[in-house]
């Protein structure tokens, strides 16, 4: 069995749907399991809506613009009006709906998680109903019965015992199914995220549990790329990638492969394919237990948006072990993803991403012990296999603030 994931780039609109259908007609469809994200920006419009029901907003004007940009795909797509897909959209927005009215949760993780699905829920309607208008038979699967997960809003943990019964048990391989990205539920059957980009983690996880052939990511892009175009120029194709150097890229911030998605891949050596929706006969990149990666440049990563704290003691004495792990324990309190360290005998740097805009509690809390300097809205440059020149023109017009240099990778960080 194989599956396939189309990202919100590649269903943005009805034309997206449209080529969606064609890919599959050119590529096959037999065996597939198919795993959809929400339709175009649609994520972002929904965390909008979220934002102004907090803030007793206008929300349900913000819904409606949502579930109006939905409606003109469908109406593009299906030219019956009385079609079943108009009345099973409408239903999903009602009950979203209902969860507004209803909700008594002050927990913004949890009402984030219980709104954004909708996205990937309403595509994934909007898509099988198309494929099935177009002799393409396929089932509808929700994926809150199928991932199970514990109740870590916004960055949710597989349960993989259960989730590898349920899947097992639920899908047939002869069988073209049609699920959600992204989602997932816990033990009280309330939605769960996996975190952004988590929609090619899903494909991952239905591959694992169904020992499927490969997995194709179907991207805007030809494949993975040694840089993000919008921020680097002269990028280059990467034909193959070994699965511990896609990692690394990962690791490091690379957006074209979701941190999680390749754990479960390389525990069964299953194939991941980042392909072209444009151009599906094209080869695109292709992950496996290769080495290295073909051809060897100098890959480009950038995160923007991090904070950088430069930590000292205020009696000059030495960052030490207790020191360092009463740092530690601090970020991890406060939820901050770091990306990078560096100490010297009476100072402590450290970039980390504010995902849960707790930054000012963390710098209440560390200026009672340590003198702090803080760099807010800085970006974290990393190069896998880089070279001198390579660094040179990154740092061209640059302030670095921090630098640090390893065998096959260094990480700039600038303002």
């Amino acid at each position: 069995m194989r599956v396939f994931k189309f990202g919100g780039a590649s269903v943005k609109d009805a034309n997206g749907v449209r080529n969606v259908l064609k890919l599959l007609e050119t590529v096959g469809h037999k065996n597939t399991l198919i795993v959809v994200s929400a339709m175009g920006k649609t994520t972002n419009a929904l965390e909008v809506v979220l934002d102004k029901y907090l803030n007793k907003g206008s929300y349900k004007k913000e819904l409606e613009t949502v579930k109006r940009y939905h409606q003109e795909i469908m109406i593009d797509l299906f030219k019956n009006p009385q079609h079943d897909v108009f009345n099973k959209v409408e239903e999903l927005f009602q009950e979203l709906l209902q969860f507004f009215k209803s909700n008594k949760s002050p927990n913004y993780n949890f009402l984030y998680d219980q709104v954004i699905g909708y996205g990937e829920l309403v595509s994934s309607t909007i898509i099988s109903h198309y494929l099935n208008n177009n002799s393409l038979n396929n089932k509808w699967l929700d994926i809150r019965q199928c991932i199970k997960t514990d109740d870590y809003y916004r960055n949710a943990n597989v349960n993989w015992e259960a989730t590898q019964r349920i899947i097992s048990n639920l899908v047939d391989a002869s069988t073209l199914y049609i699920t959600q990205g992204f989602i997932g539920s816990d033990t009280n059957n309330f939605t769960t995220t996996l975190g952004r980009e988590g929609s090619d983690y899903t494909a991952a996880i239905f591959a694992y549990c169904l020992n499927a052939d490969s997995v194709t990511i179907w991207k805007d892009v030809p494949g993975v790329l040694n840089g993000d175009p919008r921020y680097f120029n002269n990028t280059q194709l990467l034909n193959t990638i070994s699965y511990t150097e896609a990692i690394e890229l990962a690791f490091y911030g690379a957006s074209v492969i979701h941190p999680k998605t390749l754990q479960p891949l390389k525990r069964k050596e299953i194939p991941l394919h980042v392909k072209s929706f444009l151009n599906p006969e094209n080869l695109g990149t292709t992950v496996n237990k290769s080495q290295g990666i073909e051809p060897n440049v100098p890959c480009f990563i950038l995160k923007q948006n991090q904070v950088l704290l430069s930590l000292s003691t205020l009696d000059f004495s030495y960052v030490v072990e207790e020191n360092i792990s009463e740092i530690f324990n601090l970020l991890a309190l406060y939820k901050m993803k770091v990306v990078v360290i560096q100490n010297s005998a009476i100072s402590f740097s450290v970039c980390f991403e504010n995902t849960y805009n707790n930054l000012e509690k963390l710098l209440l809390h560390l200026k009672a012990k340590f003198k702090v300097e803080c760099h807010e809205n800085v970006s974290l440059y990393t190069i896998r296999h880089y070279n001198d020149e390579a660094i040179k023109n990154l740092e061209q017009d640059k302030t670095v603030l921090l630098k640090q240099l390893f065998q096959e990778t260094v990480q700039i960080v600038t303002q």
